[in-house]
């Protein structure tokens, strides 16, 4: 059976994962998925805490809201890098200084 620490060592390597993404990847499409990925660990520890600590529901909850907000950015982040790649023909994101024509 996994504890506590098992999770948040979990959530720990997906947030350092994507830290390096975001850091890293000139693609802002890699950027967005870097994003994700800590989206995703900020949910794992709200769960785990809700389970393993306070034993109610709240950590499934704001998880929810966060899966919520997370695609939320990827549908509003996609449409912007489809208008950015119309308008530059690129997707790096030292082109993206202006996104006006």
């Amino acid at each position: 059976m996994m504890g506590l620490t098992s999770y948040l060592v979990i959530s720990l390597i997906l947030f350092v994962t994507g830290l390096v993404v975001m850091l890293s990847r000139k693609n802002i499409v890699a950027i967005l998925l870097g994003i994700e990925l800590i989206l995703n660990a900020a949910a794992l520890n709200f769960v785990a805490y809700s389970r393993y600590v306070t034993g109610n529901l709240d950590g499934h909850i704001f998880s929810l809201f966060i899966i919520v907000v997370a695609a939320a950015e990827a549908a509003v982040g996609l449409a912007i890098v489809i208008r950015f790649f119309q308008i530059k023909e690129t997707i790096h994101i030292d082109e993206a200084t202006q996104l006006r024509n």
